[in-house]
């Protein structure tokens, strides 16, 4: 038998953890001095010790390694929970490289002498036939999505690429949202095709926008967006439908987000 300081050295896990742990009932000492109130642990408990440092290791919590300590045996749940805790981790590590990523971006900026500079134009995009797919979708990061079904779905149709070939998406909302967001991606095509499942052909009207590009990572929309607005309401405009964006380079052509080209378009009118 160890006695707890024993254990503790044994095991990596401190003195005050342990007696933690006895008091939740995850890791009881084998034996407890009824006259002096010491603890004793066998070196059989090392084991179990050992699993609950992978396990917190692993972002489990101390509740949930109870759980998994008592179906330890049963192979299958133990690597569903495992499975489901590696795809939390995966999400964990999207949501942090993009921190750093807003991070990296803002340091580059601060260290520039000059701010990025977004001059805006009013131009007229002209009648246009396109290939649309409209959905609501999770998450405005998963538009992807969209272009996926609309490869996917027009793979055999052999479609002629509008001149020129525009990619955008238009987003329906009226407000920014969390979750539910209402996105239509969009591909400039020439002739006449039958619809698919998703994907509708029609004609777009031509529409008159004030318009910017957006050079690098999407990070600088919000900036870009905040010139356009500057610019409409210091020039006598007036917002007239949904934005839309069209991506000149986009991840489909380079994974260097900096190398990203973005026209940022909004329907105008005058006052």
């Amino acid at each position: 038998m160890l006695k707890i300081g024993e254990f503790s050295k044994l095991s990596r896990i401190s003195i005050r953890m342990l007696r933690h742990y006895d008091e939740i009932g995850l890791l009881m000492p084998e034996n407890t001095d009824p006259f002096t109130g010491y603890r004793y642990y066998s070196e059989a408990q090392l084991f179990t010790a050992g699993r609950i440092n992978a396990l917190k290791d692993m972002g489990f919590k101390l509740c949930d390694a109870a759980e998994l300590l008592r179906c330890w045996e049963d192979r299958e749940t133990l690597e569903q929970r495992l499975l489901t805790q590696r795809d939390t981790a995966l999400l964990q590590a999207e949501e942090a490289a993009r921190r750093l990523r807003f991070l990296d971006t803002a340091l580059e900026r601060l260290r520039k002498d000059k701010p990025m500079k977004y001059d805006v134009t009013v131009k007229t995009i002209p009648e246009r036939q396109v290939a649309s797919v409209r959905q609501i979708i999770p998450g405005y990061h998963l538009e992807g999505n969209l272009w996926s079904i609309l490869l996917k779905e027009t793979a055999q149709m052999h479609i002629q690429d509008g001149d020129p070939v525009l990619c955008s998406a238009t987003f329906h909302d009226r407000e920014h949202k969390e979750s539910d967001v209402d996105v239509e991606i969009q591909k400039t095509v020439r002739g006449s095709y039958p619809d698919t499942e998703h994907v509708k052909f029609r004609t777009m009207p031509q529409v008159k926008v004030a318009s910017t590009v957006c050079r690098g990572s999407y990070d600088q929309i919000n900036e870009a967006t905040a010139a356009v607005v500057s610019w409409v309401n210091a020039n006598g405009y007036h917002f007239n439908g949904p934005a839309f964006f069209i991506y000149h380079v986009s991840p489909h052509e380079t994974q260097n987000p900096e190398e990203f080209v973005t026209e940022l378009c909004y329907p105008v009118r005058k006052q």
